[in-house]
Parts: structure tokens; sequence; C-alpha cells
């Protein structure tokens, strides 16, 4: 066992600062302005990514971070009031719980489940301790544009993200009406990844509302409701792109040449070729084009025979079930319908002359990977900064990096001048005290 200090980001992020101290920028191109916008009351809509849920969890740190509130610490140089987060207390910091990462075994993470200083107020249903203060992170985790305008997702049946923020006399309140209500001057909204990524994380089965695809025709309707109804008094805003699922972690990390080096590791009789897999037209042997979920690797069912003694997915009449895998026709179906919805949002952004934050773009770029200020991003798992330990949403530096597509977009549409945020200050996956090799 050898001891690996917790400092790779950390070197990384003072070269960023080195990088960045180098420039010698004149004084008119960093004088701050907002230029013609008002950012007196900035509120921010969206799911998980807004509320700033990582690690599979909504947690304080976490949310301190969300790119919402990095934005507006910048937005305070030219003009933002304040921005209220619903935050977890101090002693209930650990909020919704989360994982984190206790050791890399031979390479493979080790995680574990946060279980103490958590914020709930019932087990059975699981409702979070209420915070019903006025607040400008209106991000909800789970969210979706068509679950925006349904009343009940507020109630104790509903989400419990949003039942939290909700006071009890107002459970039946939609989404949409709560967002539009907070007399704003400026807004970004990112909703609409959850119509798309629910169905793609459950492998293409639709086994309940959260796991279906919202059809573009009612996406395109109910997206033109809520941007007309944000600037029907004339307010601006950013609207933000949806990203590929499969620039993610979630869907790259656990391949089939990885599967297979991990059935021949244990010497089975005969070398292991094929990985099957059940599909929508029958079971198959997987190919490098389709994509086994991130929980698949943790779950032990690889080459478990069953009640005939046949090993799981290592034969095609025991195939991995569809629920662990998107098929290449189930990806070719979410790529092209986050398509369809990311050009209604474009479409939105031109119509009311908002700004759009292309996250979508910005995320397949990182996917292959990019040097910010000398700091290394990619979606490799773990390693890669960005994407923090559940595949999905995004560590401090991801946060902070998203910030600033934002924030570009704004400049660059409304000719303002918000700084950027410092990258360098923030960190990527929080890595393990030891390895074992």
């Amino acid at each position: 066992m050898t001891k690996m200090k917790k400092n790779k980001l950390y070197i990384a992020a003072a070269l960023a600062l080195l990088a960045i101290a180098s420039c010698k920028p004149t004084l008119d191109e960093y004088t701050p302005s907002a230029g013609s916008l008002n950012f007196s009351k900035y509120v921010a809509i969206g799911n998980s990514l807004t509320a700033g849920y990582a690690d599979g969890g909504l947690y304080l740190e976490g949310q301190k971070v969300a790119y919402p509130n990095l934005i507006a610490e910048q937005l305070k140089q030219v003009g933002g009031g304040e921005f209220k987060s619903p935050f977890f207390s101090e002693d209930q910091a650990n909020g919704s719980g989360y994982i984190t990462l206790t050791a890399l075994v031979n390479g493979q993470p080790v995680t574990a489940q946060v279980t103490d200083k958590l914020a709930y107020r019932s087990a059975s249903p699981k409702l979070l301790t209420k915070y019903t203060d006025p607040i400008n992170n209106l991000g909800v985790p789970g969210m979706r544009m068509d679950m925006a305008f349904v009343a009940g997702i507020g109630s104790q049946a509903g989400n419990m993200y949003f039942e939290r923020l909700l006071p009890d006399a107002d459970a039946m309140k939609t989404y949409f009406a709560y967002s539009t209500a907070q007399n704003h001057t400026f807004f970004s909204f990112a909703l609409g990844n959850n119509d798309a990524l629910g169905w793609a994380t459950n492998g293409g089965v639709e086994d309940g509302p959260t796991s279906t695809l919202t059809s573009t025709a009612l996406f395109t309707s109910l997206l033109g409701n809520y941007v007309t109804t944000l600037t029907a008094g004339g307010q601006k805003g950013v609207l933000a792109t949806i990203p590929d699922v499969t620039a993610t972690p979630y869907f790259t990390t656990v391949t089939r040449a990885a599967l297979l080096a991990a059935v021949n590791a244990t010497n089975p009789p005969t070398p292991v070729t094929n990985i099957y897999i059940a599909t929508k037209s029958g079971p198959r042997a997987a190919t490098d084009q389709d994509y086994f979920v991130l929980p698949f690797s943790s779950t032990g069912l690889l080459g478990k025979p069953n009640a005939a003694q046949i090993p799981y997915g290592l034969h095609p009449l025991n195939p991995v079930e569809d629920k662990y895998v998107l098929d290449v026709s189930e990806t070719a179906t979410v790529v092209q319908r986050i398509n369809e919805y990311n050009a209604a949002i474009k479409a939105a952004a031109n119509s009311k002359g908002l700004a759009l934050a292309d996250v979508h773009e910005f995320l397949n770029n990182v996917k292959g990977g990019v040097r910010i200020n000398g700091l290394a991003v990619s979606a490799k798992y773990i390693t890669g900064n960005a994407f923090s330990l559940d595949g999905i949403h995004l560590t401090p530096i991801g946060n902070a990096l998203m910030a600033n597509i934002f924030i570009s977009a704004i400049n660059s549409k409304y000719g303002s001048k918000i700084p950027q945020v410092d990258v360098a200050k923030y960190r990527g996956v929080k890595l393990p005290d030891t390895v074992t090799k």
C-alpha cells in the first residue's frame, strides 16, 4: 500500500493560477459593467445541476458551488443583488446523503454512502427539512419540463426537493407557477435535461413518469409558455441547451472491453469474447456502440448463474437486462430527441432576444478533453475533473466552468462585462488518502 496525497488537482490549479497571472489585460478590457442589464434580482430556474446536486445527492458543499451561486457572486461586481439559496444547515450539512470516494484498489474506486448529518424530517415518505424563505436559486433535482406544469409535484407524494421549498398550503402549486412569480429582473433557465436523461439512465426503459421521453411537441409548447411568462415584463435572461447524455461518464466508463477483461481475469475455462445484452428486438452480443450505465459495474451480476446455471450476461439466454444498457438504437433515439429539444431552445432564445449558453457544445468538447488555463478537463470518471462520483453531475471545477459558459453567453449577447469565475479556486473529485496497487 502506498500513500497518495490529495494534491494532484491542486498542483494543476496552481499552474492555472500562474497562467492567469501571466496575462496582462488592459484596464478597459476588465472594467466590470452590466451594460444595459438589471441584475438586482437574478433567479435561476432548473433542475439538479442548477441546485448543486453532486455525488449522487444534494448536500451543503455542493449547494454552495452550484453554478448559479458562482454566477451571482460575479454579478455583485456589476450591480447584482443578494442571491439566496436553500442551503442545508451545518447540523444537516449532508442533506439527502451522497457518496464519497474512500479508496482506489487496483485502480478501481471504492465508494461509501454518507449517512450522518442528514436533513430528513421523515423516513417514510422521505421528506427533507423545510426551507420556505425567499430564494433566488430555484433549482429542483429531478424537475422536468413536463412535470413543471403538473400540480402535486410539490406535495408529500411528489418530489421531495420541491416539497421542501413549499409551505404546506402551497403543496399543489406547480413549479412553473412557483418559479415565474419571483419578481425577477434577470433569469437563467436550464430545464429539460431530465425529460431525456431519465429515459436514458434507465436504459431506454419506461417504467414510470420520470423515465419517459417527453415529446418534442409538448416540450416546445411548454418551453414557449415558460419563456413568454419569464420575459413578460421585458426581462432579459439566458437559456441553456441540454447536454448529450453520451458526453457523461455515466455512459462511457463501463465499457464492453472493460467487462470482458474483468470476466477473463477470473480465468474461465475458455476465454469469454462476448457480453450479451437484451434489446427491444431480442438478445444479441454487445458492441462498442452500446453504453453500459455506470451502476452496472457495482451490481455484481455479470457472470452470476441463474437457476438454469446460465451465467448472467455471458449467454443470449441470460443477457444483461435492458435497463443496464443504452443500446445503439436507443442512443440514436435519445440523441435525436435532445437535438430537437435544443433546436426549440435556440429558437426560443432567438425569438425573445435572450442569451444562449450552449452547454451541449461545451460538454461535447470536454468529452474529448480540453485544457483551460492549464487545467486538464475531460469526461473521464474521477480523473477528468469535471464530473462528480455519480457520473452525471458536476464537481466544483465543473460548476465553475459551467458558470463561465453562462457568463460568456451573457456578455456576448448583451455587451456586458461580467468577470469570469477563477476556475483554479475549485476542486475536482476528492481523492482518497491511499491507493492499493
